[in-house]
């Protein structure tokens, strides 16, 4: 599997229900169709998982939850609010998450593992919470002052925009530390050969 994909695809998963949601509402300007969409993704992604015999994590549970009260709420009161508060406090929960140490490995291709300090590993992991904890702030920020199609224009262009920008420097990044660590590797590697037939 390519490692950039191996990467990319479970982040990409993650956000999958709120790009959806953010992408309909910013096309349609119809709050209650992009709910059902959201809402309808997030069960279907938690079916998928569990057909394939996946333990459904914390996150995806607490994330489909908040799909189900939030867009419940929201189109019981016709108040979009509800809906456009929810992706803040999965921001919130998922920058909370990311503070803790190590979580990053599972994002790791298996040739990157042990090719990249723990150091940078875990600097990257503070610096994607960093990113989620202020698209939380920006995201209640908006709510609370403008239009639920004003929220969803703005965010469905953040929201992308700035992980892809962060990933694919964290990629680029780690690639460059992984070839590098690989180089000294091959070359110590070799030295030893030399010494040992010497």
């Amino acid at each position: 599997m390519n490692p950039l994909f191996h990467a990319a695809r479970p982040i990409l998963i993650d956000l999958a229900a709120t790009l959806v949601f953010y992408g309909v509402l910013a096309v349609t300007g119809q709050v209650a169709v992009a709910v059902a969409v959201g809402m309808a993704l997030g069960v279907a992604q938690l079916v998928v998982t569990r057909a394939r015999g996946r333990k459904v994590s914390a996150l995806q549970a607490m994330s489909l939850a908040l799909v189900v009260v939030m867009g419940g709420a929201t189109l019981f009161t016709h108040d979009a609010r509800f809906i456009l508060i929810k992706p803040t406090i999965v921001y919130a929960a998922v920058g909370a998450a990311m503070l803790q140490r190590g979580w990053m490995a599972r994002y790791m291709p298996p040739t990157a593992q042990n090719r990249i300090p723990e150091r940078y590993v875990v600097g990257a992991g503070r610096i994607w919470a960093g990113l989620m904890f202020l698209s939380a702030a920006l995201n209640l920020a908006l709510a609370l002052t403008l239009d639920a199609a004003s929220v969803a224009r703005v965010m469905a262009i953040w929201s992308p925009a700035t992980k892809i920008a962060l990933f694919a420097g964290q990629y680029l990044l780690f690639r460059r530390i992984a070839r590098r660590s690989a180089r000294v590797a091959e070359g110590e590697a070799a030295d030893a050969e030399a010494r040992a037939a010497a």
